[in-house]
């Protein structure tokens, strides 16, 4: 997470966010063609809550990939639409840092990262500090570990599958991905078992535009939600400090690169953590089910030949991009598409645009679960903040898929989704589905 996103002086009342400021325009934005290319602005979050991104990005990859906005919360940002160019900027730390954050935020002063107390989280930061604390927590993913967690995670998704109401419909995003995500995420944390929604709860939040009727209905209840968090695992550091085991809490709290760090500084590691593998599967988990009631004939061959779940994962990844975006900082004057972007300017990789580009990605807008190179999405992203999770999602997608086939012949799709209201996080808040098994 960016340090905006895990101080508490950055959930002050009058707070907000670029995303909240556009958000605040409405849902009346038109279609991108019915813009002048100026006028576009992806950063809309209802573009994506109503998923009428796609013409915007569209647009924007064939004529002006590399395309200037400015508003008053966050001064001047590039969005990057084209895969070649995010693969350029998210490869180049040195000239492009994460040290300011990883979301768009204020108009940034100064180098980026000059002067500032490190209270983010390490994807948040360049090396060597990133590396350092990256390495704490990275044996979760190592291939012994994933091993390990295998025939626990087949074991709960099968008790989810047989424990799924017949003949009526519900909520898959519920029901399913939230709970299979939240069952991991309460194993790798040792996370107290019948508290494990708080974790969900938590993610949910950490990026929520608050509006009534939303995930948080004012800036004072999210910081009131946000600093109960805080409470919560300042309690779960003390007791692995003196009782440690082998979850991630007891990573950090006694690695070498994190263990002097004060409490706001892990708590921003572990936001990452469980936003990274909480958010990231479930709206992967449940984009899968409506990717494949989109496609039906993908479907069809995937159920005639379960063996194409490994070519399918990475496709489904691909195609749904859980993260739309991060954010990058200018740390001097550079070039980017023959566009001068000048020291501190903000720049907007857009994963979910170069994995629709169509020079990379052929009919780039469909599943396709035969797609030779579908592994090249870059929703991983690309460089030294590639996804350290990335295994540990591909699993859980696989094993999820393997054991759907196994018992049903298909899920259906009653209706369309309700998606989060965001920018960054691409998701879905409300499934609904029916069954039918074998």
């Amino acid at each position: 997470m960016s340090d905006t996103t895990t101080t508490p002086d950055s959930l002050a009342d009058d707070y907000r966010s670029p995303e909240a400021e556009q958000a605040a325009i409405g849902a009346s934005v038109p279609d991108a063609s019915e813009l002048s290319l100026e006028e576009i602005n992806p950063l809309n979050a209802h573009l994506f809550a109503e998923n009428r991104w796609q013409s915007h990005f569209a647009r924007l990859r064939a004529e002006d990939p590399v395309h200037l906005n400015e508003i008053p919360s966050a001064g001047r940002y590039w969005s990057i639409t084209k895969y070649d160019d995010v693969r350029q900027v998210d490869g180049d730390w040195k000239t492009f840092s994460s040290q300011s954050g990883i979301t768009l935020g204020p108009p940034v002063t100064g180098v980026p990262g000059e002067g500032a107390v490190q209270t983010g989280s390490f994807i948040a930061m360049d090396p060597p500090t990133h590396s350092e604390q990256r390495g704490t927590v990275r044996s979760v993913s190592a291939p012994k570990a994933l091993r390990g967690l295998e025939p626990t995670i087949r074991e709960r998704t099968i008790d989810i599958l047989d424990s799924l109401p017949d003949g009526e419909t519900f909520d898959w995003v519920d029901k399913v991905s939230i709970e299979l995500t939240t069952m991991l995420l309460a194993t790798l944390f040792d996370f107290p078992w019948e508290d494990r929604r708080k974790l969900t709860r938590w993610s949910d939040i950490v990026f929520a535009i608050p509006e009534p009727g939303g995930v948080v209905e004012t800036q004072e209840q999210k910081r009131e939600e946000m600093m109960e968090m805080v409470q919560y695992f300042e309690k779960l550091w003390d007791l692995r400090r003196t009782n440690p085991g082998d979850d991630l809490v007891s990573m950090l709290v006694h690695g070498e690169a994190t263990k002097d760090m004060p409490t706001m500084a892990h708590l921003g590691n572990l936001l990452l953590l469980i936003v990274g593998g909480n958010d990231t599967t479930r709206n992967t988990m449940s984009g899968s089910v409506y990717g494949m009631n989109k496609f039906p004939d993908e479907y069809d061959k995937l159920i005639a030949d379960p063996s194409l779940v490994a070519g399918m994962v990475p496709e489904i990844i691909r195609w749904q991009t859980p993260l739309s975006y991060m954010r990058r900082t200018a740390n001097h004057d550079t070039e980017i598409g023959g566009k001068s972007i000048l020291k501190n300017d903000q720049v907007l990789m857009w994963y979910l645009s170069a994995n629709r580009d169509e020079d990379v990605f052929e009919n780039a807008s469909a599943i396709d679960i035969g797609r030779h190179n579908a592994d090249r999405h870059l929703s991983f992203g690309y460089g030294i903040h590639f996804c350290m999770g990335s295994r540990l999602a591909e699993l859980q997608l696989r094993i999820l898929w393997e054991e759907v086939l196994a018992r049903f012949e298909r899920i259906t799709v009653t209706d369309e989704p309700t998606r989060t209201l965001s920018s960054f996080v691409k998701g879905y808040t409300h499934l609904p589905v029916t069954i039918t098994r074998k």
